[in-house]
């Protein structure tokens, strides 16, 4: 099979909220888009094993941020490679309360929406909830929306395991081979970003060319905050 093509597919790069009681979840998703015009209604596909996903079954609601090409790593990391199952996605983040109740996240992003579900089917490992509009609005008017081939191949980052586009570590790695010859590559082993030595991190200010070794020993993974211990050099 050939891995390559599934690159070829454009995506953006959301989060999708939503709040059942009490409870708030949120995930990076990248595969959201509109179904139809009239009524306005999206389509989300969320893993069966998302936190987030059963409180979308019990509110029957959820909202998405659509991410800026600025995007905060450590925002990207947050909502994107941990579950809030153990830990508050929302701590310290900038949201307010929609009109369905749905926690809609300002922070890094370039415009919102909130819909109420009108349709779910069960598909495999995921479930795709059909979503109509309620409310929308503007943020950033001048900023770029994030795609996932500029998450890819300017940040570094890669579908985490949940998602519906992630592909298995070894067929990725495969794909990149004859790349990665010609490079001093560490590979975080949470999230699989990618430190080059020749380029260096211009995420957080590193220079190209600094070697991994000489990284600052409080310098952490942009997209998941892992430290220098989780990385092995490929």
């Amino acid at each position: 099979m050939n891995f390559e093509t599934y690159f070829k597919i454009s995506y953006g790069l959301y989060i999708v909220t939503t709040k059942s009681g009490n409870k708030l979840g949120g995930y990076i998703a990248n595969t959201l888009f509109q179904v139809t015009a009239t009524p306005p209604q999206f389509a989300i596909s969320c893993n069966k094993d998302n936190y987030t996903t059963g409180l979308i079954k019990e509110s029957g609601v959820f909202g998405f941020s659509v991410l800026s090409e600025k995007a905060s790593p450590a925002l990207i990391g947050n909502f994107g490679y941990k579950s809030g199952r153990d830990f508050d996605k929302f701590a310290g983040v900038n949201f307010f309360t929609g009109k369905t109740g749905s926690p809609i996240v300002t922070d890094s992003s370039v415009a919102w929406f909130e819909c109420k579900v009108t349709n779910s089917y069960e598909v495999g490992t995921h479930v795709v909830f059909i979503g109509e509009v309620i409310d929308n609005g503007s943020i950033e008017e001048k900023t770029k929306s994030l795609t996932y081939n500029y998450y890819r191949e300017v940040l570094k980052g890669y579908s985490p395991k949940n998602a519906p586009t992630y592909i298995e570590k070894a067929n990725v790695e495969a794909l990149f081979a004859d790349q990665k010859k010609q490079l001093d590559v560490w590979q975080c082993q949470l999230c699989h970003y990618e430190y080059e030595e020749e380029k260096g991190d211009p995420i957080t200010g590193i220079i190209a060319g600094t070697s991994f070794l000489d990284l600052p020993d409080d310098w952490t993974c942009p997209i998941c905050g892992a430290g220098k211990m989780l990385f092995e050099k490929e």
